[in-house]
């Protein structure tokens, strides 16, 4: 599957939820429907698509965004991050990865009570779900995406940002740091 085939897939699942920066479930969940009409192959495709969408993000400026955000990101918060990103469409990708500060346009600083984070988990296992609703066999699935799918760098691509320290986040996230730390 290229690039456009997967976005196209994820903008068909958006489709069918309200409001996709608060329920990337519903989009998963839309999306595991979608994909349960493909062959198993096109399930496979979008799952080494999203692999490979996976290690494009995997960046510093964009765990920085993804900490801000989340008041904390571990890996897996990171990953999860992601996912969620994915749930908003191309155009927020793009624009995340083109300038990780866009994000302040997408999140709101004000957090319900029970927020738990902006977290896309569930659009990570889309195609492991997708692919055991068709054939019943989930590992087959993951050994296919893993034969395909890059591997994942041991290190953020860019500048390393630190964390911990405000002027650094506010220096190479101006816009998110004002609305996570009160600058």
């Amino acid at each position: 599957m290229d690039r456009d085939g997967f976005w196209g897939l994820v903008e068909d699942a958006r489709a069918s939820v309200d409001d996709t920066v608060a329920d990337p479930d519903g989009v998963a969940d839309a999306l595991t429907k979608v994909l349960g009409a493909a062959e198993a192959e096109e399930i496979v495709g979008f799952g080494t698509e999203l692999a490979r969408l996976q290690v494009e993000s995997y960046r510093w400026d964009l765990w920085a965004a993804a900490y801000l955000i989340n008041s904390g990101a571990s890996e897996d918060g990171f990953d999860s991050f992601r996912g969620w990103l994915v749930a908003q469409g191309r155009e927020v990708w793009d624009a995340a990865l083109a300038d990780p500060d866009s994000l302040a346009d997408v999140v709101d600083e004000d957090r319900p009570e029970g927020f738990e984070g902006f977290d896309g988990e569930g659009m990570l296992h889309v195609g492991s779900h997708a692919y055991k609703n068709v054939t019943g066999d989930e590992a087959a699935y993951w050994k296919a995406v893993d034969a395909d799918a890059p591997d994942t760098p041991d290190v953020p691509a860019g500048n390393e940002i630190d964390f911990d320290d405000q002027d650094d986040l506010e220096a190479h996230l101006p816009r998110l740091a004002a609305l996570y730390l009160n600058v």
